[in-house]
């Protein structure tokens, strides 16, 4: 497994992203999108276990080098955001994975701010082969409408930002538009896959979402990759 740094441009500026990608190569890549802490050591080792399990990760700095230092900088890095810059990123990101790297199949996952933009990308850009998003918010109706990539959408029951009824209007939006999209629920609080939080890191919760979500990109990235090749 080897890591490198990808140049993006944008008509906001310029950023990178951080790439891990497994020594024999990949026929799939996965895009990765931060926490609103930004790109840190936790996004970085996250990216190694997709490239440890095959898959060619590329993680956007959305923040353009900036890096929270704790939950107020977060957010306001987060609330400064706006979702068509993170969007556009993701776009270019996209363009310059297809040209640095001889994939197949793109997904996209993310946690937290990153879940926000994974599944908004998800219904708006139609490169991605599968998507699986960690407790990100949910779109807007018509944006959740354009929704047709297979989406394993990831929450916890005691999560006081993706609340419950939160979770149930994707459900009822899926049901209302016939949307590719499985949530799997956890009794467990907001960021729970985040192995850095002792006060919310739920080690159960967290190695029974990582086993779905890369069975999901197995099946709907890796085999159909193979598939197209063959």
């Amino acid at each position: 497994m080897k890591t490198q740094t990808l140049n993006v441009s944008t008509s906001r500026g310029a950023t990178t992203a951080h790439v891990a990608t497994p020594d024999a190569g990949a026929v799939a890549a996965i895009l990765l999108i931060q926490e609103w802490w930004g790109i840190n050591d936790h996004i970085r080792d996250i990216a190694t276990r997709y490239a440890s399990e095959g898959f060619t990760c590329i993680a956007p700095d959305l923040y353009r080098g900036k890096l929270a230092r704790d939950a107020g900088e977060a957010s306001r890095l987060m609330q400064g955001l706006a979702i068509e810059d993170g969007v556009e990123t993701i776009r270019q990101t996209i363009a310059e994975t297809r040209r640095a790297f001889n994939v197949q199949k793109l997904g996209i996952t993310g946690y937290c701010m990153g879940g926000t933009f994974a599944l908004r990308a998800a219904c708006e850009i139609p490169e991605f082969a599968a998507a699986a998003p960690f407790y990100g918010d949910i779109p807007e109706e018509n944006v959740l409408a354009q929704l047709k990539v297979p989406t394993l959408f990831i929450a916890g029951n005691r999560d006081n930002w993706i609340t419950l009824q939160k979770v149930n209007g994707l459900q009822e939006a899926a049901r209302k538009y016939s949307l590719p999209v499985e949530v799997v629920s956890y009794d467990a609080e907001h960021a729970f896959f985040n192995d850095t939080r002792p006060e919310v890191y739920n080690a159960k919760a967290a190695a029974d979402a990582w086993t779905r979500v890369l069975a999901h990109f197995r099946k709907y990235l890796e085999e159909a990759a193979r598939q197209t090749v063959a």
